[in-house]
């Protein structure tokens, strides 16, 4: 039994070839969703499971369920959670145990290293996972506050690109910017307080959307990122000047976005048209997974690439992937029935335990 992960949370129950989800629970934070979660838990648990899959994140509702199981009673199995991720899409589609480029783009999700997640290139299988290439790490300023003020990591990448100059840069996120505020979070920011790093994929697309669609809030996760496709969908290009710089470092590359947000910039100060703006990042984003994995195609040989995680789900960002990658004659999976969000990480999580077993 897989008990999932914090929000969009599903159980799943995998006897022999069969594995049987739970509906979804959209956040386990709140009381109405944790109390039909250990409903679900309950109904798999009769069912006498010998072993028990969850989340690094200690502090998932779903991982203290599982903590406070008896380990006299079940063996309790901790799994990554972008591993899960692309564990699910090659269970979904029936592959077999078989080295795969997963690309796990999300939020966020604890990695081996007890840090925060979301841009992953992994070499794995079912057994067992390699991070080989990340997107560089930019702190949470206020940490879950940047999530609901994207507008910090925009600020945040900016700083780094700039330094105090980003303020008088003469484009609209910094005209109407809270300069008082901001002092405040580079206080916090310089001395490293609430200020966890993270190398996700869907932080990066918040930052993006913030600056361009100059907003600083969002009302729920990945908002700007839905405004930004919305916006970009008005355009179709061949090509786009932006970059991302892949490093090479002893644990594997570093992709760098600073080439990307100076594009940025430099076009929001022409007054080029924002959906034209929003267009070229995407496709940027679609040209660096394309140009990593051919990296990491050249070095271990694998054709397999496998796509999961909720960033993926920006349908424009998906078929530009798909399209880039295609011509590069690689072999894509993608998710079909499952969603590529958390609500398949379950499944994974059952896959991968069973094989480490």
């Amino acid at each position: 039994m897989a008990l999932g992960t914090q929000t969009k949370n599903t159980l799943c129950f995998a006897k022999g070839n069969f594995a049987y989800l739970s509906r979804m629970h959209p956040d386990l934070g709140g009381p109405r969703d944790f109390a039909a979660f250990k409903k679900a838990a309950k109904y798999f648990l009769r069912k006498k499971p010998k072993l028990i899959a969850y989340d690094l994140h200690s502090e998932y509702e779903a991982t203290k369920y599982a903590l406070g199981l008896s380990p006299i009673t079940y063996s309790l199995s901790p799994i990554q959670h972008h591993h899960a991720h692309i564990a699910s899409c090659m269970a979904e589609c029936s592959l077999r145990n078989q080295k795969v480029i997963g690309v796990a783009f999300d939020g966020t999700g604890l990695g081996a290293d007890n840090t925060l997640w979301g841009g992953e290139f992994l070499l794995c299988d079912y057994k067992s996972f390699r991070r080989k290439a990340r997107i560089k790490e930019i702190p949470l300023i206020g940490g879950q506050a940047a999530i609901r003020e994207p507008g910090r990591l925009s600020s945040a990448w900016l700083y780094l690109a700039y330094k105090e100059k980003f303020l008088d840069l003469g484009i609209g996120f910094t005209r109407n910017f809270d300069r008082k505020k901001w002092r405040f979070l580079k206080r916090m920011y310089l001395a490293g307080y609430n200020c966890p790093a993270t190398s996700s994929m869907g932080r990066l697309f918040d930052a993006a959307a913030a600056l361009i669609l100059v907003k600083y809030r969002a009302d729920f996760e990945a908002e700007l990122a839905m405004e930004l496709e919305k916006l970009a969908r008005g355009y179709k290009l061949q090509t786009t000047n932006y970059r991302f710089k892949i490093m090479k470092s002893p644990a594997g590359y570093v992709i760098d976005p600073l080439p990307l947000f100076r594009g940025i910039v430099a076009d929001l100060k022409r007054r080029e048209p924002p959906g034209k703006i929003a267009y070229k990042f995407h496709l940027a984003v679609a040209q660096m997974i394309r140009d990593t994995c051919l990296l990491l195609r050249r070095q271990h040989r694998i054709n397999r690439i496998v796509l999961s995680g909720g960033v993926f789900q920006n349908k424009l960002l998906l078929s530009l992937s798909l399209d880039l990658l295609y011509k590069e004659a690689f072999r894509v999976i993608t998710h079909a029935r499952l969603s590529c969000n958390d609500s398949g990480v379950s499944l994974g999580q059952a896959v991968i335990a069973n094989w480490g077993n």
